[in-house]
């Protein structure tokens, strides 16, 4: 399949160019035809955007002097393929009408809006940025907007930035900080015969386990309004050499998910705290700073209200994370139910789909001031 083979009908019913984004496969690292025909159909079906390429993300923007700027951004890849491309409708679920697929929820239809917006909105009250980029859904150095926060900075400028993420439509605000921790144990390998002899490593992870066991999160962080939960669990463990042999070393891999009025030095001094005196080393493998909801910003606020005043905080990580780094206010705002999200049977009610569209064209029509 090439590029010039398909096309993308900006102009059609956002439902229509969900499943035409669904059937043209774009898993990460391989998003290239998708960028190309998202490129060509920008340049084609849009007037007054200035149009770049870098790698396979596609960046358009409007510099028409308007007051405010909108941002506009979604990424183009997808988890693998579990047979579920092409897209599939399939009209009076309990859902209503649903469109079937890879990226359904996350997030071609989110995608979907976002272009059609652009080429359909006569005379926007902000100049506009559009940000469709790579690499989302695998380690965080390969993500687009990493490059093009160090290649093109100028572009992530904006009074709000709108990540089309899935929501269920409601608007989902700021984002958990997440920190991934190992804990790892030495002893002294033997014999399970003559287990005297040695010092089991799986046994010393006890302590951690008891301390997560104990462990009582905070349940309720409210910051503008949006309540937000934190949670530590041990997701993942390993140890052991063989049926017959005490291990000399094991480790236990732990995730905590924190409320983002805490910083990612907070958040590492506080799982210090709470293993403090374990028999383990422990390891920072991983972390990101979550992002505040920022909903006091007039930007925000505006979209709040034009979403018929529905909010809720967002849990889990997202790239409105970058955007607050940058200073700028984020939503999460997109169709889809999340917990869909790299589902085999993806799914995605057309009806949100409608809601988003319209929500999105009455902010985008309506002065900030």
């Amino acid at each position: 399949m090439t590029s010039a083979a398909l096309s993308l009908d900006l102009h059609a019913d956002p439902i229509a160019l969900t499943a035409a984004l669904i059937d043209i496969p774009s898993v990460s690292h391989d998003e290239a035809l998708l960028a190309d025909v998202v490129e060509r159909a920008l340049r084609e079906q849009t007037a007054g955007f200035e149009i770049v390429r870098t790698g396979n993300s596609v960046l358009a923007r409007t510099n028409r002097g308007k007051p405010s700027r909108v941002m506009l951004a979604g990424h183009l890849d997808t988890v693998p393929i579990a047979d579920n491309v092409p897209s599939r409708f399939e009209a009076g679920t309990a859902e209503g009408d649903v469109i079937h697929g890879c990226g359904a929820v996350d997030m071609k239809s989110g995608d979907a809006v976002f272009l059609h917006l652009a080429a359909t909105l006569a005379d926007p009250a902000h100049d506009l940025t559009l940000v469709f980029y790579d690499c989302e859904e695998v380690e965080s150095r390969f993500n687009g907007l990493g490059r093009i926060e160090t290649e093109l900075p100028d572009w992530l400028h904006a009074d709000v930035a709108i990540l089309g993420e899935p929501t269920a439509g409601m608007i989902e605000a700021g984002c958990q900080g997440t920190l991934r921790a190992r804990f790892t144990t030495s002893g002294v390998r033997a014999h399970s015969a003559r287990s005297w002899l040695g010092d089991n490593a799986i046994h010393h992870l006890a302590p951690v386990l008891d301390r997560l066991a104990a462990y009582q999160p905070r349940q309720s962080v409210m910051i503008d309004g949006c309540e937000y939960r934190e949670g530590l669990q041990a997701v993942g463990i390993a140890g052991g050499v063989a049926g017959n042999v005490v291990p000399d070393e094991a480790r236990v891999d732990v995730n905590f998910r924190f409320a983002p009025d805490r910083s990612v030095e907070q958040a590492i001094a506080h799982v210090r705290e709470i293993f403090d005196g374990v028999p383990a080393h422990m390891e920072i493998t991983d972390s990101a700073a979550g992002a505040l909801p920022g909903l006091a910003q007039p930007a925000a606020a505006a979209l709040v209200a034009e979403a018929g005043g529905r909010f809720r905080a967002k849990y889990g990580w997202t790239d409105v994370s970058r955007f607050a780094a940058l200073g700028i206010p984020a939503v999460n705002l997109g169709p889809g139910d999340p917990n869909l999200a790299h589902k085999r049977d993806e799914r995605v009610p057309t009806a949100q789909i409608t809601e988003v569209t319209e929500t999105l064209r009455g902010f985008l029509a309506r002065s900030l001031t």
